[in-house]
């Protein structure tokens, strides 16, 4: 086995969705489930297949969205994997729904950090074993920290 790392691009003003997932048919659905769970984002998913053909399958309502979750997700090079690019819009808003998806099988990351994915290949193919999602901690939270949290929430809109 080997183990590489690949760095995933999140360009100012995105975030980013990866996950598993085990069906042709996810692309179609995630599709649906972006689109009514939050009609004012625009998108681009992309999905591995990992049986047949090993395309990777894609949907958008945003044209650059859509290729960069292709690129992404043909760099990744492991199947049964989804990307979702957003824009106007916070995961927030639909990762319940995504989460419920019934082919959907696990979330890896939900970001708009810088980005790594630790892949793993095998003789059969590749995998992703985890991500690097941001800094690591630099202190710890005091009050004047809270307050600045407190006040960024407000001002997206999740906080009174």
């Amino acid at each position: 086995m080997e183990l590489k790392t690949v760095d995933v691009a999140v360009p100012n003003g995105l975030n980013i969705i990866i996950g598993q997932s085990h069906f042709i048919k996810t692309v179609q659905d995630l599709f649906e489930i972006l689109v009514s769970s939050a009609p004012q984002i625009k998108f681009g998913v992309a999905f591995s297949e990992a049986s047949g053909d090993c395309l990777v399958r894609h949907e958008g309502n945003d044209e650059e969205l859509e290729k960069l979750s292709v690129e992404t997700s043909y760099s990744l090079g492991c199947g049964h994997t989804f990307v979702i690019y957003l824009k106007d819009g916070f995961p927030i808003n639909v990762l319940n729904a995504v989460k419920d998806c019934q082919e959907v099988c696990r979330i890896f990351c939900a970001t708009a950090n810088p980005l790594q994915v630790i892949v793993a290949s095998t003789e059969q193919g590749n995998g992703i074993m985890g991500v690097i999602d941001g800094a690591p901690p630099k202190g710890i939270e005091d009050e004047a920290g809270k307050e600045w949290r407190k006040d960024l929430l407000k001002k997206f809109g999740y906080k009174l």
